[in-house]
């Protein structure tokens, strides 16, 4: 496939571990003339001639000048991760050795590789369909347990065996169609109607499932963002500091302390969520700074994806009912938070409140039942969804060409519905089949493919 883009046959080399000091560094390099290159700098023995997936110890030298003692991993293509011949340099972990190193492969006939150029090799040779390319970089960006296991699943091709089936099928009757175009003086049809019809609408069902899964992708992947609202007073500082067991707030009694908004992240069962501690909300103040604050505080609450409305359980609930009617108009996902219940009692305060519905009852000042809203922040989230071992759509291009293809499977529907002739139906199959290599790579060009991969990092 590489030869199908311009500018391919040459060699790459990169830093693959993280810049700076440490232990060792990383030094990858792949192409053609990897091989050559080791030969040259590495002086202890002929690394060409050494079997495949072994590692070798001995000194790296260039023009006689000794860089450093290495390990040289060497891996003959294809049976490498870019399908091509590939050397991996383990250097000391100072950042001018490691220069050096790289200033001697370079100088020896490779050239600095570009963002994500191994990845995108490797994409090119075979090795990876583009979407787990791309779940290659979400999975070096996972920084909690599910965006992990949903990068991991996607790598090793859950999600593109989704589409697998779908697409070797509709290929199949696509070519049966296109065939009757050619005895179409004869009226032949090659293709079963009555089976396309079930493989669209059960392609169709997947596909959905798929779109419907990029909620929680979504989710899994950038967070949630929750906005911790209230009127002055009612908690709000001591509960962002329960939650992340850290006096990051200041608390005080006089109402209006937080002027601005305050932002963390809490990881929540594999999930973060960044808890935006806002300024009290109170219909007049004529502190123009807390206006301010105020005014922010709304802006946050309608961005949030999860608003928590704490609230005084001993105050009256006229205005919490107007609060609730404003967040249902708004279609807000919010969660009620009755807080100071050690002062009013528990069976007291939900008692007085039995009539609302998404409410907790909590003490952030003795962090009573904030474990239990944390779970009921994740639930709020996740609505019982899939694991993510399932097959989850997290990246937003996958997202898009997926609504085409549904798009594209109800009109081969209506097509069959309608009796289209078979040039039409096969012109709909194949707009269908565009938008599913999309997602895997069977269509892309050179632009498109530079664009993804240099989201990567260099070395990867």
């Amino acid at each position: 496939m590489l030869g199908k883009f311009s500018g391919w046959d040459d060699t790459i080399a990169a830093l693959a571990t993280p810049p700076g000091i440490g232990a060792i560094g990383v030094v990858r390099i792949s192409g053609k003339e990897a091989l050559a290159i080791a030969d040259k700098l590495f002086t202890s023995k002929k690394i060409s001639l050494q079997p495949s997936h072994t590692l070798h110890v001995g000194v790296l030298t260039c023009n006689n000048v000794v860089l450093d003692e290495v390990v040289v991993a060497l891996f003959k293509g294809p049976k490498s991760y870019t399908g091509e011949d590939v050397i991996e340099i383990s250097c000391h972990g100072s950042p001018y050795i490691q220069q050096q190193v790289l200033q001697a492969i370079t100088a020896n006939g490779a050239r600095p590789a570009k963002p994500g150029e191994f990845t995108q090799r490797a994409f090119l040779n075979g090795k990876l369909d583009l979407a787990q390319a791309e779940a290659v970089a979400d999975l070096i960006a996972s920084n909690t347990e599910a965006s992990k296991k949903a990068a991991l699943n996607t790598m090793r091709g859950g999600f593109s065996d989704a589409l697998k089936y779908i697409r070797e099928q509709l290929l199949k009757f696509a070519a049966l169609i296109e065939l009757e175009l050619d005895f179409s003086q004869e009226d032949v049809e090659f293709a079963d109607r009555t089976a396309l019809y079930k493989l669209v609408s059960e392609a169709g069902v997947s596909i959905n499932k798929l779109i419907n899964s990029f909620q929680l992708g979504n989710v899994i992947k950038n967070g949630v963002s929750v906005a911790i609202i209230g009127k002055p007073n009612a908690g709000k500082s001591t509960l962002l500091n329960a939650l992340l067991n850290d006096n990051r707030a200041i608390v005080s009694d006089i109402p209006g302390t937080t002027r601005d908004t305050i932002e963390e992240v809490i990881n929540i069962d594999g999930i973060l969520f960044r808890l935006i501690d806002t300024a009290g909300i109170r219909r007049h103040t004529l502190d123009s700074i807390e206006s301010a604050g105020i005014e922010r505080s709304l802006e946050k609450m309608k961005q949030a994806n999860l608003v928590l409305y704490l609230f005084d359980a001993a105050d009256d609930i006229a205005e919490l009912k107007s609060r609730v009617a404003d967040m249902q108009q708004q279609h807000m996902n919010y969660l009620l938070v009755a807080n100071k219940i050690d002062r009013t009692g528990e069976a007291a305060a939900r008692e007085k409140l039995n009539g609302f519905e998404k409410i907790i009852f909590i003490s952030a000042k003795e962090g009573l039942h904030t474990e239990a809203l944390k779970e009921r922040m994740t639930d709020a989230v996740l609505r019982g969804q899939v694991q993510t071992e399932s097959n989850i759509v997290t990246n937003a291009r996958h997202y898009h060409a997926l609504k085409e293809t549904a798009s594209s499977l109800e009109e081969i529907k209506a097509g069959l519905d309608n009796n289209l002739q078979s040039d039409l139906l096969a012109l709909d199959i194949r707009l269908c089949l565009h938008y599913l290599g999309e997602i895997t790579g069977q269509v892309t060009n050179e632009d498109m493919l530079d664009f993804i991969f240099s989201k990567f990092c260099i070395g990867k």
